[in-house]
């Protein structure tokens, strides 16, 4: 990772990292990177990652977004990527699409990027290239957009999606379910 800081700021998040002797960046991703994979109860809330002991892709980037954010490092930004997720860079959800009769169900995925560089600080091993090469496209987005305009970008990119691959004929609904039983295979 080419993108480090030291922790000055006496805000919120700096502080937390602080008082867990945590005084870099690099030092706060390995720690977010470190936390289980989880969903949280109220995204919404900054410091969920901390009271749940995890996080997903969302919380955990939107935490780290914030503590860039109080050290005044605008040029890490957070993004909202749709990949391919398939048997591939996700071999957990194989059943599930198998199930289902499909190749790969569009998902979308937080993240930092540094110039061009992709930060995954999802899990252990998290990197870019577990999903890089089959990235439909990515915006920039704040902390707080990872909640309700993070669903509405996805369901509306699968939308699309779907219109254009006439052969999946799952309606939408049925298509986020689908979805949400390979999100339910990540968190095993």
């Amino acid at each position: 990772m080419n993108f480090n800081f030291k922790i000055t700021s006496e805000k919120p998040v700096s502080l937390i990292m602080k008082n867990l002797e945590i005084n870099y960046f690099s030092e706060a991703g390995e720690w977010v990177k470190n936390l289980p994979y989880k969903r949280n109860p109220d995204k919404s809330d900054p410091f969920c990652i901390m009271k749940d002991n995890g996080g997903t892709c969302s919380t955990k980037h939107a935490f780290l977004k914030i503590l860039v954010e109080e050290n005044n490092f605008p040029e890490l930004k957070l993004m909202l990527g749709i990949f391919r997720m398939n048997t591939k860079n996700t071999s957990k959800i194989a059943g599930v699409l198998r199930k289902y009769d499909l190749k790969e169900i569009p998902e979308a995925h937080n993240y930092l990027k540094y110039e061009n560089e992709i930060l995954d600080f999802t899990r252990k091993n998290s990197s870019a290239e577990d999903f890089e090469n089959d990235l439909i496209e990515e915006i920039e987005i704040q902390a707080d957009q990872i909640t309700d305009f993070k669903v509405l970008y996805h369901q509306e990119f699968l939308k699309k999606y779907l219109k254009n691959h006439p052969e999946i004929e799952y309606p939408l609904e049925d298509f986020w379910k689908i979805r949400e039983e390979c999100i339910a295979m990540l968190q095993k």
